[in-house]
């Protein structure tokens, strides 16, 4: 008789892609770094709104996929914008200022050559005009990043956007370096876009403030970063991260109280408003 004929030999399961997603303005400080130290994925689109340095040749020169969107929404859209343009197996969203370090790097390759279910986050370390901080409500810093594409989305807040998605996220082994503020001008900048648009965002969920609130919030914002947090003992960047924190805050209930005297938070009456439902 004949031998039975040989099975077909099953083809080899595709390896699982690794896409990266990057929102960026002005971004051309850290650009080098943290896309040099992803060369391991296999896309990388950025998200640009309109940078006038040298962010774009940066992000060209490595091979990413440059995509303009000036109409800015706030961090969480615009980081939307830039997960919804991969289709790769596997997303991770990493800030322009931000570099996976080398062990970081070995234990992302790992989670998506398993290609097994999860979110993933990892572990930050952030600087402070040059000094790592370890302290003052900065450490632990375990920001999820790491998914399969279509299991997790960003909240769509102006400001302080968040990873939505179901159960917990694994710490991976590594550290993210996160070169937050290079100096003392762009401390004063984030001050500036944070309160206002932290300002911007209470106001349409309704939030009020007054001069007093703006007062009371400042303080304890510094109070609650430099002992609570210990603060204290991170030195000088401790004392300047609180002073920071304070001012942020108190700037952002002075904001916010200023838009309210402008026009009204959503779903209230204003001066040439009539009054919803027929109640004064």
């Amino acid at each position: 008789m004949p031998p039975p004929a040989s099975s077909p030999t099953p083809s080899a399961r595709p390896r699982p892609t690794l896409g990266i997603a990057v929102i960026t303005l002005d971004a051309a400080a850290h650009l080098a770094d943290c896309l040099g130290a992803l060369s391991f994925a296999d896309r990388i689109v950025l998200v640009d709104s309109g940078s006038r340095d040298a962010t774009l040749a940066i992000a060209a020169l490595h091979g990413a996929q440059i995509h303009h969107r000036p109409d800015w929404a706030g961090f969480g859209v615009q980081k939307n914008r830039a997960v919804d343009l991969l289709d790769t197996d596997w997303v991770l969203v990493v800030d322009a200022d931000e570099v996976v370090s080398p062990a970081l790097a070995a234990s992302i390759r790992d989670v998506v050559a398993a290609d097994a279910d999860g979110v993933h986050a990892l572990d930050r370390l952030s600087a402070f005009c040059g000094q790592w901080v370890r302290h003052s409500g900065w450490r632990p810093d375990a920001v999820p990043r790491l998914f399969k594409r279509g299991t997790a989305r960003f909240s769509e807040d102006r400001v302080h956007e968040r990873l939505v998605f179901s159960g917990t996220a694994a710490l991976l082994d590594g550290v993210l370096l996160h070169y937050s503020y290079d100096d003392i001008g762009a401390v004063l900048r984030k001050l500036d876009s944070y309160s206002g648009a932290g300002a911007r965002q209470r106001f349409e969920r309704g939030d009020r403030a007054s001069f007093g609130k703006a007062v009371r919030r400042g303080l304890w914002a510094f109070v609650r970063t430099y002992f609570l947090r210990l603060g204290c003992l991170d030195g000088r960047a401790g004392f300047m991260i609180a002073v920071f924190n304070a001012e942020t805050v108190y700037y952002r209930f002075l904001r916010l109280a200023e838009l309210g005297r402008a026009e009204p938070a959503p779903g209230m009456p204003g001066p040439d408003r009539p009054p919803q439902n027929g109640r004064d």
